[in-house]
């Protein structure tokens, strides 16, 4: 071959290799930022992730929240649930101002118990501050829920408590359901006087003056559980009481029932 004929034969070569180099770096290249993004690293190209923090808390709560319209203890955006994470010292709360048909994990709003947002997009609930302090103050709580359902409201509004004239009232709640004093919303104003009242007493529910209902619990199913019985014996006491002959239960005999309830009903 003559050297003319060489020499290009040797850059035309060259540059089918340089092309074919720069092929396997593009691909190489878009291999490893496949990788990267299914491994969760940032994308701009991709929209903004989901909230992740307290995923299966999130969960809980946007699921136990439905229960309470629909066992009639909310009206339209009123009314809230709350769950602690015991772990982190955070808890998941619903976020102020919407529907309960709204409510999903994703806009659920963690903070701290302080009441400061931790995680969401959206302004937890304006009970946040007294929820915080409960759960500061009453470390074996781990959901609160707040309702204003219209039996056990009711009784609220006159500032007197429920007083335990049947046995399923000794049986959840170990005697009457107490009434605290007023208190402004926004603040730890209600938190605090559900401390006061429920520190030392059986009850897991307490109804505040002018206010509404505040349930207690282990779990977000135990706090709603105390909500909804909360408003069914409101409405059997004030059904009773139209009557006009409603019987006391002798302490005794509360405290029996409330025992066997506690310790030997259900599996």
């Amino acid at each position: 071959m003559p050297v003319s004929g060489f020499a290009r034969w040797v850059r035309f070569e060259t540059k089918k290799v340089r092309f074919t180099v720069k092929k396997l770096a593009a691909s190489c290249l878009s291999c490893l930022e496949s990788d990267l993004n299914s491994q969760g690293e940032p994308n701009a190209n991709q929209p903004p992730k989901e909230p992740v923090m307290l995923e299966q808390l999130r969960i809980e709560v946007a699921k136990w929240h439905l229960e309470l319209p629909k066992n009639n203890l909310v009206t339209w955006t009123g009314g809230n649930l709350s769950a602690r994470d015991f772990d982190s010292s955070q808890m998941v709360i619903k976020p102020s101002g919407l529907l309960f048909e709204e409510l999903s994990p994703e806009n659920m709003v963690v903070t701290d118990l302080e009441a400061h947002v931790v995680e969401g997009n959206l302004k937890p609930s304006s009970d946040t501050a007294t929820h915080a302090y409960i759960y500061r103050h009453m470390p074996e709580v781990g959901a609160i829920v707040h309702t204003h359902s219209p039996y056990a409201t009711a009784w609220a509004a006159n500032a007197r408590e429920i007083p335990c004239v049947l046995t399923a009232m000794a049986d959840e709640f170990g005697g009457p359901i107490p009434c605290g004093g007023f208190a402004l919303i926004g603040g730890e104003e209600i938190g605090h006087e559900v401390v006061r009242v429920l520190t030392g007493h059986r009850s897991p529910a307490i109804i505040l003056k002018n206010h509404g209902v505040f349930a207690l619990g282990k779990t977000a199913k135990s706090a709603v559980k105390a909500a909804v019985m909360c408003e069914d014996v409101a409405r059997t006491v004030f059904l009773a009481m139209q009557l006009g002959n409603v019987q006391p239960i002798a302490q005794a005999d509360i405290d029996k029932l409330h025992d066997r309830y506690t310790n030997v009903y259900g599996q």
